[in-house]
């Protein structure tokens, strides 16, 4: 398996969207091919990285490139599951109950430091997640349509959270860890804010921020988002490809470091994913270049080393580069 790429033409519902976003967020071209993989196959995504390297302002850039219902909820400790799917509420006047609908009823559900969510509440999450429809009361509920979850958490700060569950991170499609920008990039982000005026409010004012900045006069509609996703499922896919994946995933089951390896979700994720990667580069058939591309992103998560490989200093990415060297 070798890694060759050939390309032949771009989407104007990708070049849009990545130069919308653009305007905003400097750099971090890898997370806006992530967030834009996610969008095309409806599959969920889970940005880490220490605060301040824009994860929000990159999410919310894409909702307002798209016109997409844009929901934002920051998890705490004390954050409860009808705060995020809704609850039954006793109308006094009539004596009859009513459905509050809560943030979860939106098509792009930022879920900020998830890790810092009850597992009760991570729990409620996950039905939605994975059956894309939620319980309120005794009534099913349908989440609009497309409905995606980008969560985002902080790798460092570890007091006050709760780990993820297997069950939980197997639900995200992609696992993406953002970097520091670097000092080119980090240069124009201070030059973008030195640009930003004030924002007058009533007689007073205070300072723009880059959330300000954001251009959402020109948006792509969902239609174009739904034509774009039904493109990416007419890229071809091989058996060859097909049988790549799933020798790579059944090493991560047979290795001796690994105690966990990857459940068949995985396999439908790499598979998915690199036809949307495949798409935003131009093609109509992937190639071994996407799965080199998302290893990283899909498989990382979905397992666990051992004991031994622990304690003998390996850590999952060294485990991954043996496999994918197999592979080459």
């Amino acid at each position: 398996m070798t890694a060759t790429s050939t390309t032949t033409g771009h989407s104007p519902f990708v070049d849009h969207v990545r130069t919308q976003v653009a305007r905003t967020v400097v750099g971090q071209d890898a997370v806006v091919e992530r967030v834009l993989i996610a969008l095309l196959t409806g599959g969920h995504l889970l940005l880490e990285g220490v605060p301040g390297i824009a994860k929000t302002l990159l999410v919310q850039s894409v909702a307002k490139a798209v016109d997409l219902r844009f929901a934002r909820v920051q998890f705490t400790i004390d954050l409860l599951p009808s705060d995020i799917v809704g609850s039954e509420i006793l109308e006094q006047k009539t004596g009859e109950f009513r459905i509050h609908k809560g943030p979860i009823f939106t098509n792009l559900l930022l879920a900020d430091e998830i890790n810092r969510a009850s597992p009760k509440v991570q729990s409620a999450l996950l039905e939605a997640m994975q059956e894309r429809r939620v319980s309120i009361g005794d009534t099913t509920h349908d989440l609009p349509a497309p409905f995606l979850v980008i969560a985002t958490q902080n790798p460092v700060e570890q007091a006050g959270t709760f780990e993820l569950p297997e069950a939980q991170l197997d639900r995200f499609m992609l696992r993406h860890r953002l970097t520091y920008p670097t000092p080119a990039d980090e240069a124009e982000v201070v030059r973008r804010s030195l640009a930003l005026k004030l924002k007058k409010q009533g007689e007073g004012a205070v300072p723009m921020s880059a959330f300000d900045a954001i251009d959402g006069s020109q948006r792509m509609h969902v239609r174009d988002l739904s034509e774009a996703m039904a493109s990416v499922q007419q890229v071809h896919v091989s058996d060859v490809f097909i049988r790549d994946v799933v020798e790579l995933v059944n090493l991560t089951r047979r290795h001796r470091d690994i105690e966990l390896g990857c459940s068949p979700r995985a396999v439908l994720a790499l598979v998915h994913a690199s036809r949307a990667r495949a798409f935003i580069h131009g093609r109509d058939y992937t190639i071994p270049e996407d799965i080199f591309a998302l290893a990283d992103d899909v498989i990382l998560h979905r397992m666990r080393l051992n004991y031994e490989a622990l304690a003998q200093g390996r850590t999952a990415q060294d485990v991954l580069r043996q496999l994918l060297a197999t592979m080459a």
